[in-house]
């Protein structure tokens, strides 16, 4: 691994710290989650071949990576506040996030450490071709995971932002909207 895998996926991983703390929660706010991997994909996404079980391996890990964001995106606390929205992201979301992120980057250094003979073997044995298909397969995770969590986050915020910011009703109860969040 080159210092700019480590650094890339260190950062990633390290994206969620930042949004633990309450932030505005705006289009321009999850960019940089999107900038991380879109330069990995500049840089490793290669051309691959599709034969053998190539296409179920990237589905598989895509999967997972959408599955991890959407829950991680779910689970992250947002409210209304004033014009804006806020958002942070719990413990459950962080868990979500940092087990993705910190998956793909575990298995990489692990191939690259003492663990290329024990995948090329499952690889053969379960046709999967291609020098660069974990790779590839790898950054497909992640940007399922990067993307999907920005998909509804951003769904979320657009909604959260035309509600009324009136009184909200629970169980016959007045809170104002910022109440409502302390009861979560």
């Amino acid at each position: 691994m080159t210092p700019f895998d480590y650094v890339s996926d260190i950062a990633l991983i390290a994206v969620v710290v930042l949004q633990m703390r309450v932030r505005t929660l705006t289009l321009r706010s999850l960019l940089l989650p999107l900038g991380l991997v879109a330069g990995a994909g500049l840089v490793y996404l290669r051309p691959i071949s599709l034969a053998g079980n190539n296409v179920t391996l990237i589905a598989v890990l895509a999967a997972a990576g959408l599955t991890l964001g959407t829950l991680s995106g779910v689970s992250t606390s947002i409210w209304r506040r004033g014009n804006t929205v806020a958002a942070r992201a719990g413990l459950l979301a962080a868990f979500l996030w940092v087990l993705g992120m910190g998956a793909r980057f575990a298995f990489a250094v692990w191939v690259i450490h003492s663990g290329a003979a024990a995948v090329g073997r499952f690889s053969a044995r379960t046709d999967i071709t291609g020098a660069h298909t974990w790779q590839f397969a790898l950054v497909m995770m992640a940007y399922a995971e990067v993307l999907s969590r920005i998909g509804v986050l951003q769904v979320r915020r657009v909604r959260t932002l035309h509600r009324p910011a009136l009184l909200s009703v629970v169980c016959g109860m007045a809170f104002l909207p910022g109440d409502l969040r302390r009861l979560a």
